[in-house]
């Protein structure tokens, strides 16, 4: 532990994403899954009619969970080359089986099929936590679906909504999110067994160029690991195109979040709604009363990082040279894994804050009120209409009672009378008690209670059931 304070540490692995993310992409499950690959080329390669025993295929099973990593890291040194290293440790490691790892294979076998399906578990990981946070905004925009609260639009106060609809909001981006990666998810192939320019020469030589047992090989290994199939046509490597569409996906996760944890902020600031505030957390180290939003932010900070991040493999995948080049490694083994442990830590924050967000209907109220008599003028004037007033000289009489009610309220810090003024102008021919009426914010919020229940129904409870919830660790550093 003492080591590790003297060297650098991403914030990623200490502070942020989970432990099932961060062993998802440890060296500890890369390796053993290149063990299982070299274990499913050797069992595809014997059904198939190569010279494998099963006592070859049983010892490589036996030992599929150890990684030697000091034999390997020793002859690595030696030779400059990850993957004959590993394979020089687990032959070490399986004697009668060492002739036959790794048999007809280049590095990108284990090394690319082992990224898809790494990226495979790491997809439905955070597809599972993506489904959590719509079960808890499900929860809340049902529960708030009907308290009128100011809408806006350019930030400035504009119509009503209800606190539930703009949640709803927040819920259906992320349904959004959640087709796109099922799609990704769905589409997702593995390299396969393609050799060194991807002609599958290597294996055609193996089978006597049998090429029906070599497409059957392809078939057996991605069988093998629960995906659908290997990529129809590769060079060295599957295309960088995947990388660049699952890391946009993932984007797409941080740039919905990002907008409901800004939403946030703002609705902390106003004092309407809070994030979770723990009982002994403190808010700053100068102002004991604060109460800052730290977890929206994070979310916003991380959620910058991930958008970014997106653009790495864009730019790796249209710098690629005819079968491949090298120039995608070194960026590829930071930038997939961080945009994954980043996003994980972000819905780690999301799950948390939806699950116990903090809703103060009086100040909603007090507000919603205060805004409520220029956005009842509509109604006012239509109801002035049927008493027998011109639409036109009223409307401008509105114009000018409403810009000069706001004035008394921003200039001279009064209160807004414009519901006085109305009453007594005889143009309208309204009593302050018919004025006030029309001043019940339920009348203005649409179809806002309805449209929840709608997505509700038709788009969320549909996801959610094909994602059925699990126990998911969301411990977050404060």
């Amino acid at each position: 532990m003492e080591t590790n304070r003297l060297q650098y540490m991403s914030p990623l692995s200490s502070r942020y994403a989970s432990k099932e993310m961060k062993y998802i992409f440890s060296e500890k499950k890369k390796f053993t899954t290149w063990h299982e690959l070299w274990i499913a080329l050797a069992k595809a390669e014997k059904e198939l009619g190569l010279d494998i025993t099963d006592e070859q295929i049983k010892e490589m099973i036996d030992n599929k969970d150890i990684v030697d990593f000091e034999v390997a890291e020793a002859r690595e040194k030696e030779v400059r080359h990850d993957v004959m290293s590993h394979v020089y440790a687990y032959g070490k490691r399986c004697p009668k089986a060492e002739a036959i790892i790794h048999l007809g294979a280049t590095s990108c076998y284990v090394g690319d099929n082992t990224d898809v399906i790494l990226m495979k578990e790491a997809l439905e990981l955070i597809i599972e936590k993506t489904v959590q946070v719509l079960v808890n905004l499900k929860k809340f925009s049902r529960e708030y679906k009907a308290m009128p609260c100011l809408g806006y639009t350019h930030l400035q106060p504009a119509q009503l909504t209800t606190v539930g609809k703009r949640a709803s909001l927040w819920m259906y981006e992320l349904a959004l999110d959640v087709i796109e990666l099922e799609r990704r998810l769905e589409d997702l192939k593995m390299l396969g067994s393609k050799g060194t320019t991807g002609t599958q020469a290597s294996f055609m030589d193996l089978f006597n160029n049998d090429e029906s047992k070599v497409k059957r090989l392809d078939e057996i290994i991605a069988k093998e690991f629960g995906v659908s199939g290997c990529v129809p046509v590769s060079g060295q490597t599957y295309s960088r195109k995947v990388d660049a569409n699952i890391l946009s996906s993932l984007s797409g996760v941080a740039q919905s979040a990002s907008k409901f944890s800004n939403d946030l902020r703002i609705l902390q600031s106003f004092g309407e709604m809070e994030e979770p505030f723990e009982k002994n957390q403190i808010g700053s180290s100068a102002m004991p009363y604060k109460r800052n939003p730290m977890r929206s932010e994070r979310i916003t900070s991380l959620a910058r990082y991930v958008i970014v991040d997106s653009l790495n493999p864009a730019i790796t995948a249209a710098t690629q040279w005819f079968e491949r080049t090298l120039d995608d490694s070194a960026n590829k083994r930071i930038s997939v894994p961080e945009a994954f442990l980043a996003l994980d830590g972000i819905l780690n924050l999301y799950i948390n804050i939806t699950s116990d967000m903090v809703v103060y209907p009086k100040v909603i109220n007090a507000r919603t009120m205060e805004k409520l008599p220029f956005i009842a003028t509509e109604n006012i004037m239509m109801e002035a209409v049927k008493k027998g007033g011109n639409r036109q000289d009223l409307h401008e009489q509105i114009r000018v009672h409403s810009h000069e009610a706001t004035l008394r309220v921003k200039r001279d810090g009064l209160n807004n009378d414009l519901v006085d003024r109305i009453a007594a102008d005889k143009t309208f021919g309204l009593s302050k008690e018919e004025i006030l009426s029309a001043m019940d914010p339920i009348l203005y919020v649409g179809r806002s209670p309805s449209q929840v229940e709608e997505l509700i129904t038709e788009v969320i409870d549909p996801i959610i059931e094909r994602h059925p919830q699990k126990n998911i660790e969301t411990e977050i550093n404060l």
